[in-house]
């Protein structure tokens, strides 16, 4: 039987840091999806008539079949349950505390660390766009993601968990939001967060903004 249509909605630049997380999953799982794209900027999601996903007007969203799913974890998630290892390649740890520590590091890059969020935006990822010194606000929280990361980061390794994860991607592009920016980095973290963007997966996604941008 075959499987239920899968869309992945993102904005229209892909500078969405939540859509690349969605994108390297669907990639990582070598499922075949459609792309759609809303431009946010723009308003186009807000317009009377627009035909877009229904539930939501946040992206990412999965569409698979008549299901709807937004919010970047909870479709990460989604996807390894539905298309479960050893069927399908794994995107979290098999390990269940593991697995765990990964979506808590994937819930804490999403609710934390807002100065740098704020103050090294993905254009800086995406574009090549640079921006002014982090203000004191930022310093900290760059401080706080270095420590916790370092932390995590078991020395001379090259994922979180032995091999790759989705955290990775996810930790990975907030690292980047510095590296990229030219700020100062611990080597061991900037070395971690140059190797995971190497990935196919990533790459694939990094080629989509460089194309829109072009």
């Amino acid at each position: 039987m075959s499987q239920p249509e899968i869309t992945l909605w993102s904005d229209s630049s892909y500078f969405s840091p939540y859509v690349m997380s969605a994108y390297v999953a669907l990639q990582e799982k070598a499922l075949p999806f459609s792309l759609q794209t809303v431009d946010l900027d723009g308003g186009e999601h807000l317009q009377p008539g627009w035909r877009g996903y229904a539930l939501t007007r946040r992206v990412p969203l999965l569409q698979h079949g008549n299901f709807e799913l937004s919010e970047s974890s909870a479709i990460t998630e989604y996807l390894e349950d539905v298309f479960a290892p050893p069927q399908w390649e794994r995107i979290y740890p098999h390990d269940a505390q593991k697995r765990a520590r990964a979506r808590q590091i994937q819930a804490w890059i999403r609710s934390d660390l807002m100065p740098i969020r704020e103050q090294r935006s993905t254009d800086v990822v995406f574009a090549g766009v640079k921006k002014p010194p982090l203000d004191q606000a930022g310093i900290a929280s760059a401080e706080k993601l270095f420590a916790i990361a370092g932390n995590l980061l078991e020395e001379g390794k090259q994922n979180l968990f032995g091999e790759w994860c989705i955290a990775d991607t996810d930790l990975a592009l907030m690292l980047n939001r510095l590296v990229l920016n030219g700020d100062a980095v611990p080597d061991a973290l900037a070395e971690y967060a140059a190797f995971q963007w190497q990935r196919a997966s990533v790459q694939r996604y990094v080629a989509l903004s460089a194309k829109r941008k072009g």
